[in-house]
């Protein structure tokens, strides 16, 4: 079967041309064609969508191996000599415009890379962590974990804390001294919260993280329920 003229088939990928009642039906029947035609019209998409990069790398070796292969495909039986020449000098005129599809798509991967690179955010540094635990009366399936942040805040993540109908409050504690305390916030229903560390603490001495359960009272102090504690450590 004679095969569509590769600059004609260039012309009706780039839709230049419009395609004939025959050129239609010899698509439709010769799968070479068919390939070749899809092939080119892929390339096509991915100019029009790139059209504005400039300066394109040259596509490495192992892009040509991948698209020599797949074009000669490798599960075909053996053509004649007359058609492996005729499809050789198929591929050799339609190489630029697929060399050209390649370094597009190399260009727009590492462009979203590096653009994925500079936008994602800083990693967190933890400076401090501690592990919180029931006290003996409250259910032994409570607990939590503590981070605290170089940016000078705490995330507190907790789980199975007893119902209260007041609020659960957030203390760091002296160890030493037990009546030295700061509070730093209030949780909410969610399991996990970020709370501020009032600047200045120091956190060598207020070490101990201390979840109690506060009523409504207006009163700010402690409540002296305590329900989560642990101890924090670099």
């Amino acid at each position: 079967m004679q095969h569509l003229d590769p600059e004609r088939l260039v012309l009706l990928a780039l839709s230049e041309e419009d395609t004939e009642v025959s050129e239609s039906e010899h698509l439709a029947r010769c799968a070479v064609c068919r390939h070749d035609f899809e092939s080119l019209r892929t390339v096509a998409d991915l100019g029009a969508q790139t059209e504005e990069l400039r300066d394109l790398p040259p596509p490495p070796e192992r892009i040509w191996r991948a698209i020599e292969a797949d074009i000669t495909g490798p599960a075909r039986p053996v053509a004649p000599v007359t058609d492996l020449a005729t499809r050789r000098g198929r591929f050799r005129r339609l190489r630029p415009l697929i060399a050209a599809a390649a370094a597009v798509v190399l260009a727009v991967a590492g462009t979203v890379a590096v653009d994925r690179y500079l936008t994602r955010p800083p990693a967190e540094q933890v400076t401090a962590r501690a592990t919180l635990s029931p006290l003996p009366t409250v259910p032994p399936s409570a607990g939590g974990s503590v981070q605290v942040l170089a940016g000078g805040e705490m995330r507190i993540d907790v789980r199975n804390l007893p119902l209260t109908s007041g609020f659960h409050e957030v203390w760091l504690i002296d160890p030493d001294d037990l009546t030295k305390m700061v509070a730093i916030g209030n949780l909410t229903a969610r399991s996990e919260a970020v709370l501020p560390v009032p600047p200045g603490t120091d956190l060598s001495r207020y070490r101990l993280v201390d979840v109690s359960d506060e009523p409504h009272d207006g009163d700010a102090a402690h409540s002296g329920h305590s329900l989560l504690r642990g101890t924090l450590t670099n």
